[in-house]
């Protein structure tokens, strides 16, 4: 059974300090080097400007949207952007109260505080963060027992900037005390070609526009995974021998790597040709695919399924699930002659029992 399939997939949208280290070299370090979610900068170029201009620290942000779009270098640009300091930490990492105190205190006027995967910070930490990022007061018990105090400590003033991959999971009270929700989109294949240009330039790699977009439109919406294949491309051209990277030289390191034409690797087809295959197109249960695959439902649901169904490659209903027709013939398969029934009723099943609850 696979620990940790994120780390094995070159696709994977997650994070890895080893795999990824050279990303933070190739990060953009203003709004004007940022490529892409021109909503997301055009009104924070607006809220900094005016927080500049009114010498106070800008409003708390809330970064969400599905991992490797760039929260992170988002935060990191709105603290050199307002020319402020810059303290990063993570949600599981705070585990109480006196480590929150600790990071809090410790901040200059108007630094900028940046806390990783929010919607994990423990429950009770929680509570004290409340106060702190409304009235700017950090309030912490003291002793135990008869003997305990309440202690109220003022803080300076700063900025809150978090980031989540599970927005649904914060709790409501956490967010509306942000002030500035900013929700990033996937990548279109042209902004991640200009991401993949800028990242093969900084490494030395000489790559065409159409060498850097047939890269990109195989990345699945995301740059962190664009730079993660550009990396790897440059080492097949390296041991190869070849000079400028071109469609067709990325197109073959791709296909070496089991990346295919829509992104997907060799973990997404199993998946598919499991469901095909095995039990006629579906309907068939996660935890049947998950046992038959030898992996975990979690790592399915995860890690595997939402591309899938980003992409419509298969169907999700009440009692389990389905190829479409798209993943049929992305499969280079025929869909049966009675697919589009069996989803038809299944559609209208799933709207009567959702009528009658």
């Amino acid at each position: 059974m696979t620990s940790d399939p994120q780390a094995q997939r070159e696709v994977s949208a997650q994070y890895h300090p080893e795999a990824d280290a050279e990303e933070h070299s190739i990060r953009p370090l203003s709004l004007d080097d940022f490529t892409g979610q021109k909503k997301a900068r055009d009104n924070l170029r607006v809220f900094i400007e005016a927080a500049r201009t009114r010498k106070e620290p800008l409003d708390h942000v809330l970064l969400f949207g599905p991992p490797g779009l760039g929260k992170t270098t988002l935060a990191q640009i709105i603290s050199k952007e307002l020319g402020v300091g810059f303290r990063a930490t993570s949600g599981p990492v705070i585990s109480k109260a006196g480590d929150l105190a600790a990071i809090l205190t410790n901040l200059q006027p108007h630094d900028v505080l940046f806390i990783d995967e929010i919607h994990r910070l423990n429950a009770a930490v929680e509570e004290i963060l409340y106060p702190a990022m409304e009235d700017r007061q950090l309030d912490l018990i003291i002793g135990e027992g008869p003997a305990a105090r309440s202690v109220r400590i003022d803080l300076p003033p700063f900025t809150l900037v978090a980031a989540t991959t599970r927005s649904g999971l914060i709790t409501r009270p956490l967010r509306e005390r942000f002030g500035i929700p900013l929700r990033l989109e996937f990548y279109q294949p042209k902004e991640l070609a200009r991401i993949v240009a800028r990242g093969a330039s900084i490494m030395g790699m000489d790559i065409t526009p159409e060498g850097a977009f047939e890269i990109a439109r195989r990345s699945r919406g995301t740059p962190r995974i664009s730079g993660r294949l550009t990396r790897r491309v440059r080492d097949f051209a390296l041991v190869d021998g070849v000079a400028t990277v071109d469609a067709k030289t990325a197109d073959a390191a791709l296909l070496k790597m089991e990346v295919d034409s829509e992104g997907l690797d060799s973990m997404d087809r199993r998946y598919m040709g499991c469901i095909a295959d095995s039990y006629g197109g579906g309907p068939v249960g996660v935890e049947t695919i998950a046992a038959a695959l030898s992996e975990q439902r979690d790592v399915l649901e995860e890690v595997v399924e939402p591309y899938l169904l980003q992409c419509g490659l298969i169907i999700r209903t009440p009692r389990g699930r389905m190829i479409s027709d798209a993943g049929y013939r992305h499969l280079g398969l025929n869909p049966p002659p009675d697919a589009k029934t069996r989803q038809l009723a299944l559609m209208i099943d799933s709207a009567s029992e959702e009528d009658v609850g």
